[in-house]
């Protein structure tokens, strides 16, 4: 069966998930452009074959020039917005500047880039976006505001994202990890640190310890570059992709449970 595309970006593509699809795509022949904020990070992937970009996803100039600069290569059929991170606090206590940022990485700079590679998917009637949730699109943990909201948002945006370019001949994928191994436990703990006098110190310490027990249950990335592979080949990909650890039975708890029950068994798991 012939190949339906040949050239994908992946972006946040300098750690992690996203060097895995990476180094992953560049095996099974197809041009990659990888996409993160520091090059140094990337110089196993431009080894190897990738086109590298400099690019803060944060940062409107950045992302007009790494989208310019991947049209005039030929632009490419897949998108994988994979850049993000996780942000953890108290609504309380977390200043709205971090809280907007949170946004910025996640969803507008996300968003932003899908809206410049676009046009060209749809002058050639074929294309893929494929967009890195969590299995946090779908339920919600303490001091995750920040993060789930911007997750939430991408599920829903995502949904009506599909239903706009379908007749255009481009899908759009959900990928919703659980627990993989990328470092997202340990960045998370730095970027919630929060002082002993915060009325939610007893509920951060709590937090901080489930991380901690919680490293030695995760998925390797690959269990979820093998999805997006899969979305790439088949000829109708699923509408989402749910793996890692506790992806799928922690999403059927949510869709299961009562809301006062899902609370109760997620507070139960911090004593």
């Amino acid at each position: 069966m012939a190949r339906r595309y040949s050239s994908v970006l992946v972006t946040g593509a300098s750690s992690g998930m996203g060097k895995d699809f990476a180094l992953r795509l560049l095996k099974d022949g197809y041009t990659v452009f990888a996409a993160a904020r520091s090059i140094d990070k990337m110089a196993d992937l431009a080894k190897a074959g990738a086109k590298v970009i400099a690019m803060d996803i944060s940062k409107d100039a950045d992302i007009v020039a790494a989208t310019n600069q991947i049209k005039e290569a030929g632009g490419v059929d897949v998108l994988i917005n994979n850049a993000g991170f996780g942000q953890y606090g108290p609504v309380e206590d977390t200043p709205i500047d971090k809280a907007r940022y949170q946004f910025e990485v996640n969803l507008f700079g996300l968003a932003r880039i899908t809206q410049l590679l676009l046009p060209d998917m749809r002058a050639r009637g074929k294309g893929l976006v494929i967009n890195v949730s969590s299995m946090g699109g779908k339920i919600y943990t303490p001091l995750g505001a920040w993060y789930h909201a911007t997750k939430h948002a991408l599920e829903g945006w995502s949904d009506c994202l599909r239903l706009e370019l379908k007749p255009c001949g481009i899908d759009v994928v959900i990928i919703e990890p659980g627990l993989i191994d990328t470092g997202f436990g340990e960045g998370v703990q730095d970027q919630f640190a929060v002082s002993k006098d915060s009325a939610y110190s007893d509920l951060a310490s709590a937090l901080a310890n489930s991380f901690e027990a919680g490293d030695t249950s995760m998925s390797p990335p690959s269990v979820i570059t093998d999805l997006v592979v899969h979305a790439i080949r088949t000829p109708r990909p699923k509408t989402r992709y749910a793996g890692g650890a506790l992806a799928r039975p922690s999403m059927f708890l949510r869709w299961l449970l009562p809301d006062r029950w899902f609370d109760g068994m997620l507070m139960r798991q911090l004593k």
